[in-house]
């Protein structure tokens, strides 16, 4: 099994909160890490509701399907059984120790408000996503916290050719596709995957039909991957009332096939009001929803820009779960002129780190105007920016801009 790098996260949560959640996207090894855990860290009885005896008693009674089992339980799919939360809140308030419940869930509970008001207050959530690059080569990624307090210039990496960086984002994180050796094998995993979320759990998380504009939907928005969210656009293109649309959104989200980054603003109501940008789960289910393979990465600059700049993005969220840092993570977009800074980390006391991607393999210095212009704004609070880009070398653009090799994301160390 390969490790998985929230491990440590989750076998301390549950040493002082009695309600685990441990959510994410549907086939990224929830049950194995869970069913693992229980083995070696924290011995539990695992169920899973994909079985439909354990999922019929668990739905008929769960208040008296609880009372069965003694000792810590972990429970597979909760989201099948949402009648199980109000029946664990009954029963963690009888007796609030810690690590009683480990749950995993494909559908994410702080989008469904009842489930998440449920347990407030006595759950722990945490998300696992599909492989990062450094549990693929068994590291334990530390660059969020180096780059807030690392001198980068002296940086150094493997060498890693353009080929073979294409071929990880090509390859995406999903743990049973990684072990497929070729494009073809892993195409049609992902369109199977993909049919099953669309046509099985969805509408079981919905309770409604007539999802048929699903599939298309997808499409669509794995063609904006790395823009700004604009319903009134995304409604003309797909067809879908503006009402629709979003109810859509809310779904793919909630199933953790897409997600939003937030914009950064100094005012923190404007936060709320600024599109955010779109992004897919994973790189390798992008590529294979908008026929994606190296002849076009590397003839397609374009193409490849938003590629990479998707796979940048979702190695950074990956690395936040285990970050001892724990920065919030947003993009910068200027009103006036429209300089953008792909990535903002901002930590708990209010210090900034911009991050700016870029497939090609130079770099120059108009690279960083996006991120000059965010240091103008936020002066003091401002570390330092940095330019991911396909190049080998680290090479410093001033006292607070640098640029790094994409592999930086995996290979740099906080220590």
């Amino acid at each position: 099994m390969y490790s998985r790098n929230i491990t440590d996260s989750i076998v301390e949560a549950l040493q002082d909160t009695p309600v685990v959640l441990l959510n994410g996207a549907r086939q990224t090894g929830k049950s194995t890490l869970v069913q693992w855990i229980c083995h070696h860290k924290h011995p539990a009885r695992y169920l899973t509701l994909d079985d439909m005896n354990v999922l019929s008693a668990a739905t008929t009674d769960p208040a008296g399907f609880l009372a069965g089992f003694d000792g810590p339980l972990a429970i597979d799919e909760i989201q099948r059984a949402p009648e199980l939360f109000l029946a664990i809140k009954a029963s963690v308030d009888k007796d609030r120790r810690p690590g009683r419940f480990l749950l995993t869930g494909s559908a994410n509970v702080l989008l469904l408000p009842k489930l998440a008001d449920t347990l407030a207050g006595r759950m722990e959530v945490i998300t696992l996503w599909p492989f990062s690059q450094g549990e693929q080569h068994t590291r334990k990624e530390t660059f969020i916290d180096a780059a807030f307090g690392v001198n980068l210039a002296g940086f150094q990496t493997p060498p890693l050719s353009r080929s073979e960086l294409f071929g990880r984002i090509l390859a995406g994180g999903f743990p049973e596709v990684i072990l497929r050796a070729s494009d073809t094998r892993r195409k049609a995993w992902y369109n199977a995957y993909l049919t099953t979320i669309l046509q099985r759990d969805i509408r079981d998380l919905s309770r409604i039909d007539g999802l048929a504009a699903m599939p298309r939907l997808m499409s669509i928005l794995s063609a904006r991957a790395g823009n700004l969210l604009n319903f009134s656009e995304l409604s003309r293109t797909s067809g879908l009332p503006q009402s629709t649309l979003k109810r859509y959104m809310a779904l793919l989200e909630a199933t953790f096939l897409i997600l939003h980054l937030p914009a950064w603003s100094g005012n923190l109501s404007k936060r709320l009001v600024k599109s955010p940008k779109l992004y897919i789960n994973d790189t390798g289910l992008l590529a294979s929803l908008v026929g994606m393979d190296q002849d076009r990465l590397l003839t397609e600059p374009a193409l490849a820009g938003a590629l990479v700049e998707n796979f940048v993005v979702m190695e950074l969220i990956k690395q936040l779960s285990w970050s001892g840092r724990k920065p919030r993570m947003y993009h910068f977009r200027t009103q006036t002129d429209g300089k953008e800074v792909d990535v903002v980390l901002e930590d708990a006391a209010g210090r900034l780190v911009g991050i700016e991607v870029k497939s090609s393999h130079t770099v120059k210095a108009d690279d960083f105007a996006g991120l000059k212009t965010l240091a103008g704004e936020t002066k003091d609070r401002f570390k330092q920016g940095i330019v991911l880009y396909g190049g080998a070398e680290a090479i410093p653009f001033g006292k607070q801009f640098t640029a790094l090799p994409i592999p930086a994301l995996w290979e740099l160390s906080a220590s």
